[in-house]
């Protein structure tokens, strides 16, 4: 499976320019069979809660409809970030995935928020795991912060996820994160980490670039550097066969020394 990340700018405020935007670089990414955007594309990150609370939408809303008429038409499936207001009001940071035919397959909430950023806008999500099938691949969802937890990427892979996808919106001065936490993160758990950055700056937030797809042996397979990218890196089952062969994390762990991590 071939998957694209697309770094950007933020383009704050402005849904329908960040539609367009989107079926642009879908255009150019045709070929490869997914698109990954960063963390709350649809409407920027940095816009302050009255402004999401404005652009919040329904998994199902307007947008959603419209990127599905995009992926249909490019035959290209959909990873976006969005402001999500569900059914009882609350406002959740969310990623959806739309597949090649339109269909929408899954929809993920942020579960760990980051500083009061993140917590004057949004509501924590719950324990929804959701793991999709897409090309034969299993996949599983992070949105930023949550990837700085090793608790979420293990529990992705315990549950069978091989391919991670972290849309995201990770700033100086944590670029450690996109240059050693994402390859770590593949390694340990044994898979694929997809990790689609913004660049440049929205408001005082400086953005670190750095997008990268990683994998199960840690090496990168696609990796943006500053600037606006539109990377392409290509799954391989054999090399993730081979590199759980030769790294066994997975297998070799001992759960009956770790109850204590869930009282603390």
């Amino acid at each position: 499976m071939r998957v694209a990340l697309y770094q950007c700018p933020p383009q704050p405020l402005d849904v329908a320019g960040n539609l367009q935007r989107l079926q642009q670089f879908a255009l150019q990414a045709q070929g490869a069979d997914l698109l990954v955007l960063p963390e709350m594309f649809l409407t920027g990150y940095n816009i302050g809660s009255a402004a999401v609370s404005r652009l919040a939408e329904a998994c199902d809303g307007e947008s959603a409809q419209q990127i599905a008429d995009i992926a249909k038409t490019l035959g290209l499936a959909i990873v976006y970030g969005y402001p999500e207001r569900a059914d009882d009001g609350q406002i959740y940071n969310a990623v959806q995935l739309i597949d090649a035919h339109g269909e929408r397959l899954g929809n993920y909430r942020k579960t760990h928020l980051f500083g009061e950023l993140d917590h004057s806008m949004f509501s924590a999500g719950g324990n929804a795991c959701p793991l999709i099938e897409l090309n034969g691949w299993t996949l599983g969802f992070l949105i930023c912060y949550d990837l700085e937890f090793p608790e979420n990427a293990r529990r992705l892979a315990l549950a069978g996820a091989e391919l991670i996808l972290v849309p995201t919106a990770n700033m100086i001065p944590y670029d450690f994160i996109a240059d050693v936490t994402v390859r770590a993160r593949a390694f340990e758990n044994q898979c694929y980490v997809a990790y689609a950055n913004y660049c440049a700056n929205e408001g005082d937030i400086h953005y670190c670039g750095q997008s990268s797809i990683a994998a199960p042996d840690g090496n990168r397979i696609a990796q943006a550097g500053l600037d606006e990218a539109l990377i392409v890196g290509e799954l391989d089952r054999q090399l993730m066969n081979n590199s759980r062969a030769a790294n066994r994390y997975l297998l070799d762990r001992r759960p009956e020394l770790y109850g204590e991590l869930n009282t603390r």
